[in-house]
């Protein structure tokens, strides 16, 4: 499918729609701290909380879609919402244990290090009442999952970046798909780490924000569109010191059941806002592939708090699993041997369709927070 095309779906609405999951059917909560983005601010009714559950409720009053971001030290990102249409409303769950400083940001086109404010948090939550284990079970599971993954990513990495450097160009087509997906299974956690994640999946568009055009994407274009370059087996080794280091930082990674919840929907942003329209592998067009890793991750993280949803919500968990049977089956469709067909051979109609599937799991997934918070 040509950019052509890509753009007059966004222009027909398909876009704003996916970027509206939860939409402005998501009434305020007494406790939530307003937020008002627009093109060129960022609005927060009170930059304090108390630890502990942080609930931001942000409205668009701009022009572009808009992105909000709980940042902590070191710009590890505590929580984020995406996707947030010009004139709707998304909320943002936190769970935040340590007082402190933060930054909130609002990003606007989505781009960028965002418009950001100080934040403070105060005291000190203590870990919530957890009676029948049920919520450190899912967080003791998906961390056995995550981990699995990046042991995963790791050889499949080394594996890629030899085929580049030993100049097997088709070899490394062969492989590029293949270790991105034990990362896109993951991302939210990957992405945790502010400074790996730019360096190892950052798309050219981030030279625009003043940071080099390294990692996975850069490889992908000398690959498929420019050839092999000087620096190309430079880049590859930098790659995969990156994927060690995140490897190596990952099992120290403390992670919250809302944060579980969180990034269950925040994979499917990642579909919404890159792999359903071609922009993520721009190069390669095995966007699919990205695309099954998302909702394997997404369908991961909901099921380690399976238990959990299922005492306090079971009406939605019955709703997820519809929705995730639903979009696999859509998905299969598009298989072509071990992967899938490149993003270019899917119609107009196709790409309609895997994005209202998207859009259906995104509106309950988006609940999932609310649920584990209680």
């Amino acid at each position: 499918m040509s950019a052509k095309s890509v753009a007059a779906l966004a222009g027909a609405g398909l876009l704003a729609v996916l970027a509206g999951c939860g939409g402005n059917g998501e009434s305020a909560t007494d406790d939530a701290i307003a937020v008002t983005a627009t093109d060129s601010a960022c609005e927060v009714a009170t930059t304090s909380a108390k630890a502990g559950k942080i609930t931001f409720e942000v409205t668009n009053n701009g022009s572009q879609v808009t992105e909000f971001y709980l940042y902590g030290p070191g710009d590890r990102i505590m929580g984020e919402v995406e996707n947030i249409a010009p004139g709707l409303t998304r909320r943002l769950i936190v769970d935040v244990r340590d007082g402190g400083d933060y930054q909130t940001a609002c990003k606007p086109g989505m781009k960028g290090e965002g418009i950001r404010g100080d934040f403070t948090v105060t005291g000190t939550a203590a870990q919530r009442d957890d009676p029948d284990g049920g919520l450190g079970r899912a967080v003791a599971g998906y961390h056995d999952y995550v981990t699995g993954e990046i042991a995963l990513l790791v050889p499949r990495t080394e594996e890629f970046v030899a085929a580049v450097k030993a100049g097997d160009v088709s070899r490394a087509k062969e492989l590029f798909p293949v270790a991105r997906t034990h990362w896109e299974r993951v991302e939210p956690v990957a992405e945790s780490f502010g400074d790996l994640d730019p360096r190892i999946d950052g798309r050219e568009d981030v030279v625009e924000e003043g940071l080099e055009f390294t990692g996975y994407h850069r490889l992908e274009k000398d690959l498929w569109q420019s050839g092999l370059r000087p620096d190309s087996p430079e880049v590859a080794d930098r790659l995969l010191a990156d994927i060690r280091e995140l490897a190596r930082r990952a099992p120290n990674v403390e992670l919250t059941p809302v944060q579980l919840a969180n990034g269950a929907k925040e994979l499917l942003d990642e579909v919404a806002t890159g792999k359903i329209t071609g922009e993520e592998d721009r190069y390669s067009h095995t966007d699919l592939w990205d695309f099954r890793a998302n909702v394997d991750g997404s369908k991961a993280a909901v099921e380690a708090l399976r238990p959990v949803v299922r005492e306090r919500e079971p009406a939605l968990l019955d709703t997820l699993d519809t929705k995730f049977a639903e979009l696999d089956t859509l998905l299969d469709r598009h298989r072509a041997g071990d992967g899938y067909v490149l993003y270019t051979d899917l119609s107009e109609q196709q790409v309609r369709e895997l994005s209202a599937a998207v859009d259906a799991l995104g509106e309950p997934a988006s609940k999932v927070a609310e649920v584990v918070s209680r």
